[in-house]
């Protein structure tokens, strides 16, 4: 089975007619003949397969094309193929690469017996189907007798000695042959018992004739050694190249001789593609996968045990936005000079939210993608919330998990990415400017689509979900970033609370669905209360989702111990001081526990408060470049003789105060360590309230998502393309009167060129007889186009008519026409 190949033009594919004797019209040629070219087939099909063509491959939109020979030689280049290819599933696919190691062109029983060997009744019955959808996709053309790959294709998919076919068939004899010398080639012929030919190109075909004959080629294998069979059988299924010594072993010899192995190089030799089909049986695959595999439920839950472990994750997660975005609003990270978010900064994220640093990455690339946080431009760049954030905390909680699920499905950053390193050695990091990955959205969305297909409360074995992905999208090269892609989104969904125990939740569904779920999130969340239960423990319990007002001052003066169903505060020295520092007095704090408790205020939390709050303020800093003021002596002489202050550059300026070289910040910090309570001063003497103003971006739109590719289009842009490919087709195909010497070159594609003298006259003619001529026209943007009009008024250097191409009226400027002819009789 010899494999011819185009040559020439790029375009030829697309315009060079091509003889036929073959009936039918399956590729959508006229009734009686088969296409003779892509652009033929792509002719004859109706409107709605050519808007199905464009939405499948939207890049072929860019620009639209002006007809449909420039359709089908876009859909021929490699760009476009090689997008086209890759989305293919996998026995579509297994049929573009039989198509590429079979005769060029095919008959369909020829293909049949490729994918099936004439036994796999799954892969007939699966086979018309894969072929219609390569021929929708303008990768295969012709009728069931004359099946032709398109040529970008087979040059994608065919062998070659630099890439190996995805079938493991290597070239036929008579491209491996192509080098070899003449009396080298007649030898092969002698040895297989041939008669000698006058010429290399007729013994290379009876070399070929005798490889495809199945009786003759048996009788030559039973005539090889035990061993050969087990050499050819290392190679039949690929790859098909063996290295060979200069002395080979009789067994090799054996094959070499009679061109079973052909030489490829000097240390190399090569299994012909047509021995390996005959020891395969005739199929290009050793598996052929023409069913998708199914994805059963493996463990079946209750729904409403789903949607109640769902809600606690989607509760779960608001509360780890929230306090991320908050703790950056004091003073966030700073921005790198790269962008993004430096490994200390990760790992101090992932500290604070008591999580791993992977975990940390991808809440923080969930906020930033919901608009929460952005950097926020100074030139001390860092990161903070954006005024979204204010919206968004008031807010129901079952409407803020909307938003950041909403912002996750479509998002293309991918935050699992995060400390991998890119092309270049570079080490990705979190909010960085490398994370985008234009088919996570795509993933994210089909794996979803697959959990919504199990009956209610069924999770999949993760196995059978990810071969189901990769028999819809076959990778075709190294890379595994899709069945990464998916391992990500199934652990992504279950944190955020789309999922639980694995299964698709009601709020899951909706949102896969384009619908508003917090309206069934929102009865599975429990109510905010507005107490807490303080224990003698200085610990304080609460029993659930606080109230906003309660919530912000506890978490002034509490730290958060574990969370939860229920979450512990733990009451500290250090947090106490916070609140003081915040502008709280200590009878504020008392009358706050006793109001909100359900408990009795502990003793020793009255105690703490208490005490606190009489050491708070008994030491003053402020500025000189700093200071410490004190009413007693002896304190500050305690603290010039502690060791731990050495580091301060203190001095005692007088009995009540010390000078420090430190700024007042860091003084602060250090007296605190040794266990004072110093408070801040201004210039007044007043007691400083160290409530800082919450920081804000700018108002910052939330990240567009990468897309892949260009966008599906819309039904009213694909209307419009399609009118507009068969608009310039009409008036590139019209049938025009044999223009005079003078005038139009008559070369078929080209516009008509003609003197703006011969023009005015030839349209103001037009325009009194009401008759139709073809114009080649230049718009302001230089683009050259062929148009059929029927002139109705010539006047100000404009022409006013019918435009049939367009099917509207239309003017066009005089000086832009390079040429107008008149059109054949029995045209318009």
């Amino acid at each position: 089975m010899g494999t011819g190949r185009l040559t020439g033009r790029r375009d030829q594919e697309a315009t060079v007619p091509e003889a036929s004797t073959a009936a039918g019209s399956a590729g959508g040629s006229p009734a009686g003949s088969s296409p003779r070219s892509l652009a033929e087939a792509l002719r004859a099909r109706d409107d709605a397969a050519l808007a199905a063509l464009l939405r499948a491959r939207p890049d072929l939109l860019g620009p639209v094309p002006g007809d449909v020979t420039q359709l089908a030689t876009r859909a021929g280049t490699r760009a476009s193929v090689v997008r086209a290819l890759d989305r293919l599933d996998r026995f579509a696919l297994q049929t573009a690469e039989a198509l590429a190691v079979a005769p060029d062109p095919c008959p369909y029983p020829v293909l049949e017996g490729l994918l099936t060997g004439g036994e796999d009744e799954r892969a007939r019955a699966a086979l018309p189907d894969a072929l219609a959808t390569l021929r929708d996709q303008a990768l295969v053309w012709g009728d069931e007798d004359r099946l032709r790959l398109v040529r970008t294709a087979r040059e994608l998919l065919a062998p070659a000695a630099s890439r190996p076919s995805p079938t493991g068939l290597g070239p036929t004899v008579a491209e491996a042959t192509s080098g070899m010398s003449p009396t080298r080639v007649q030898e092969i012929v002698a040895a297989v018992g041939l008669p000698a030919t006058h010429d290399p190109v007729s013994a290379v075909g009876a070399l070929t004739g005798l490889f495809t004959d199945p009786e003759r080629m048996s009788a030559l294998l039973d005539e090889a050694p035990a061993e050969a069979h087990q050499v050819l059988g290392r190679l039949v299924w690929g790859p098909p190249y063996g290295e060979v010594t200069p002395n080979p072993t009789p067994p090799v010899r054996w094959l070499r001789d009679r061109g079973l192995l052909l030489p490829a190089t000097a240390r190399t030799v090569v299994l012909p593609r047509e021995v390996a089909l005959h020891l395969r049986g005739g199929l290009a695959h050793r598996d052929t996968a023409p069913v998708a595999p199914p994805v059963p439920a493996a463990r079946e839950h209750r729904p409403q045990l789903v949607d109640a472990n769902a809600a606690g994750q989607a509760l779960a997660a608001l509360g780890t936005v929230e306090e991320l975005v908050k703790s950056w609003e004091h003073a966030g990270p700073p921005v790198l000079r790269a962008g993004g978010l430096s490994v200390r900064d990760l790992k101090r994220a992932a500290a604070l939210l008591d999580t791993t640093e992977p975990q940390a990455a991808f809440w923080i690339e969930l906020a930033y993608a919901a608009g929460l946080l952005a950097s926020d431009g100074e030139a001390d760049e860092r990161y903070a919330p954006t005024p979204a954030f204010d919206d968004w905390v008031e807010l129901p909680p079952a409407e803020r998990w909307s938003q950041l699920a909403a912002a996750w499905l479509p998002a293309t950053r991918t935050a699992p990415l995060v400390g991998e390193q890119d092309t270049k050695g570079r080490t990705l990091s979190a909010l960085g400017p490398e994370l985008d990955r234009s088919a996570a959205p795509e993933v994210r969305r089909r794996v979803l689509e697959l959990l919504a297909e199990l009956p209610e409360g069924g999770s999949p074995d993760p196995g059978t979900l990810l071969a189901r992905l990769a028999w819809e999208r076959p990778v075709r090269g190294a890379s595994d970033l899709r069945a990464r892609l998916a391992h990500w989104v199934l652990a992504e969904a279950e944190v955020l609370g789309v999922t639980g125990r694995g299964a698709l939740s009601g709020p899951g569904r909706a949102l896969l669905e384009h619908r508003d779920p917090a309206p069934l999130l929102a009865p599975l969340l429990p109510e905010p209360v507005d107490h807490v239960l303080l224990q003698a423990d200085l610990t304080a319990v609460a029993p659930g989702p606080l109230r906003r007002p309660l919530g912000d001052t506890l978490a002034v003066l509490a730290d958060v111990e574990s969370k939860g169903g229920a979450t512990v505060y733990r009451f500290t020295p250090g947090s106490v001081r916070r609140a003081l520092d915040a502008g709280h007095a200590a009878a504020d704090l008392h009358a706050f526990l006793k109001e909100h408790s359900r408990t009795p205020v502990p003793q020793p939390l009255a105690y703490l408060i208490d005490d606190v709050a009489r050491r708070h303020g008994h030491l003053r800093v402020g500025a000189a470049s700093s200071y410490v003021r004190c009413d007693d002596d002896a304190m500050l002489g305690e603290i010039l003789a502690d060791k731990r202050s050495a580091g301060l550059g203190l001095r005692r300026l007088a009995p009540t105060v010390l000078a420090a070289q430190a700024e007042p910040t860091v003084l602060l910090e250090g007296l605190r360590a040794m266990g004072y309570a110093p408070a801040a001063e201004s210039r007044t003497g007043d007691v400083l309230v160290a409530r800082a103003d919450a920081h804000r971006t700018p108002a910052r739109s939330a990240p567009v998502p990468v897309p892949d590719g260009p966008p599906v289009p819309d039904a009213t842009l694909l209307a419009a393309a399609v009118r507009a490919i068969r608009a310039g087709d009409v008036a590139a195909t019209a049938v025009r009167k044999e223009p005079a010497a003078t005038s139009a070159a008559g070369v078929p594609g080209e516009l008509p060129r003609t003197s703006a003298a011969e023009t005015l006259a030839t349209v103001q003619a037009a325009a009194l007889t009401g008759s139709a001529v073809w114009i080649g026209y230049v718009n302001a943007e230089g683009a050259a186009s062929q148009r059929v009009i029927a002139p109705v008024r010539v006047e100000g250097g404009f022409v006013t008519g019918y435009d049939h191409t367009a099917d509207e009226v239309r003017t066009y400027a005089l000086h832009r026409i390079t040429g107008v002819a008149e059109l054949a009789d029995d045209q318009v």
